[in-house]
């Protein structure tokens, strides 16, 4: 089996549950690949990946070897770098890149992980005296000081400034243009969808494939769920189920809509509410009240969009003007429509 990282047949059970079914996935040179899931799938597969727990059938081969077969040959392919890696924040930023990069015996120059990890200006302080952010660029730089040919983020961009989610964007790019392999594990679809060129679910049901980009400009009106009588009076309300009740939503009050293992989520306010419309049907309804498919699995209510960020030459989000700053992802495509709908060349 060829592959940067293979993974074949593997299950994990419990005595009362089954963790996830057998899956199979090949991570092969310049893939940068996400995986969706929960927290529960993403902890056990890491526990097996660095050997802490056994599964319960199948294997894992990093550069063609099981972690059986030669513990130091596996580990020694594969950089693991956990959600929030421990961290000596007494030390001065360029002072712990210096120190790693000596263990590692890296031929990376500091001043040029200072740059790629835009940590320039802060160098010389104290990695204490930084945000979560900075700490969390830290963290990419020790990453890249290593030796491996495989790299696994555990939410690598969780909670993290827009800047931060660049540096880490540009970092997975310049792994991939050096024939790295990539796998990010994330319970935030969105961000997975914006970073990875393939995007993947593991659930109860086993690996399945999200599509991204192709088919997104299929148009709705093929869509047989979409035909319809003409009626004499149209609802403008959106309703959503909470519970027992039914809950009534005027357009402007919906920030952004998102489909999700094909349940379509109407978010207002912070607060997620559950609609048995498709994503097709909403598209629909609401197009004449300012909202936009933004993206395959998500419809944004334009009003509410405070910014677009460019990622990369293929990679958008829209942000919007609530509190949480809520970020959304814009395929290429949409991109230009986007534009055009805007009056921008």
């Amino acid at each position: 089996m060829a592959g940067l990282l293979v993974i074949h047949s593997l299950e994990k059970r419990t005595k009362d549950s089954i963790i996830f079914p057998i899956f199979n996935l090949t991570i092969e040179k310049g893939d940068i690949t996400a995986v969706y899931s929960t927290l529960n799938i993403r902890k056990v597969l890491l526990e097996i990946i660095s050997g802490k727990t056994l599964a319960s059938k199948g294997e894992i081969r990093i550069n063609g070897v099981t972690i059986m077969e030669n513990r130091n040959l596996f580990l020694s392919g594969v950089v693991l770098a956990f959600y929030e890696d421990g961290i000596y924040d007494r030390l001065k930023v360029r002072d712990y890149f210096s120190f790693y990069r000596a263990i590692y015996d890296s031929n990376q120059t500091i001043d040029q992980l200072l740059r790629i990890t835009q940590l320039q200006d802060k160098q010389n302080q104290k990695i204490k005296t930084l945000t979560y952010s900075e700490k969390q660029r830290v963290r990419f730089g020790k990453q890249l000081l290593q030796h491996a040919e495989l790299y696994i983020f555990e939410e690598p961009d969780l909670n993290v400034d827009v800047e931060t989610r660049q540096v880490f964007i540009a970092i997975t790019r310049r792994l991939q243009h050096e024939g790295k392999g990539v796998l990010i594990l994330t319970g935030n679809l969105e961000s997975a969808l914006t970073i990875a060129d393939q995007v993947l679910r593991i659930d109860e049901s086993g690996l399945q494939q999200i599509p991204t980009e192709k088919g997104e400009s299929d148009s709705i009106l093929d869509d047989p769920m979409l035909e319809a009588e003409v009626q004499p009076f149209q609802l403008n309300k959106i309703p959503t189920k909470v519970n027992d009740k039914i809950v009534l939503f005027d357009p402007p009050e919906i920030d952004y809509i998102e489909s999700n293992d094909g349940q379509s989520h109407i978010y207002s306010n912070g607060n997620l509410f559950t609609s048995a419309s498709t994503l097709n049907e909403l598209e629909s309804r609401l197009e004449h009240f300012g909202f936009f498919r933004c993206h395959r699995s998500y419809i944004v209510n334009l009003q509410k969009v405070r910014e677009v960020i460019t990622w990369t030459r293929n990679s958008y989000s829209l942000i919007l003007n609530n509190k949480e700053k809520t970020s959304i992802p814009l395929s290429k495509s949409k991109m230009a429509q986007l534009k055009d709908m805007l009056g921008m060349k």
